[in-house]
């Protein structure tokens, strides 16, 4: 069977990182928005250096498909919420335990990504049982599924 070389799609965003409470101004950023065919059910989020509390780039990853839908109903559960804030931003909340950041993006910003990651594989395509086959090769500490 032929293997295939994965994608990975990267795009920077635009965003605003929101403080807690209303303490503080917000803070203008770039966040580098991500998607690779290998993991067909996950995007993520990459946050500069300078805006984490580790001093290190942080990366955050959530289905694909709870940001495509957060773009038009609130939605989510646990660490990741996405909901719409108007016509034309969108929020991703994401918890962790050392705290809770509120990051906003330009709606068309995250549809034009999504956009782009469904071209490269559509919704409904995705071949979830490669995914499982990598976890479970990984968990179980081998390079490839037996």
């Amino acid at each position: 069977m032929p293997t295939t070389v994965p994608v990975v799609l990267e795009q920077p965003a635009s965003a605003r990182l929101v403080t807690a409470g209303g303490r503080g101004p917000e803070r203008s950023l770039t966040v580098t928005l991500r998607y690779a065919s290998d993991d067909p059910l996950a995007v993520s989020l990459a946050f500069p250096a300078e805006v984490t509390l580790v001093g290190a780039e942080v990366t955050w990853a959530f289905a694909r498909t709870l940001l495509d839908d957060g773009l038009r109903v609130p939605t989510g559960s646990g660490d990741v919420h996405v909901w719409p804030c108007g016509r034309a931003r969108t929020v991703v909340e994401l918890h962790a335990p050392e705290g809770m950041a509120v990051v906003q993006f330009d709606t068309s910003a995250l549809r034009r990504f999504l956009h782009r990651s469904y071209a490269l594989v559509p919704a409904g395509g995705e071949d979830v049982a490669a995914v499982v086959d990598r976890a479970l090769a990984s968990l179980l500490g081998r390079d490839r599924p037996a």
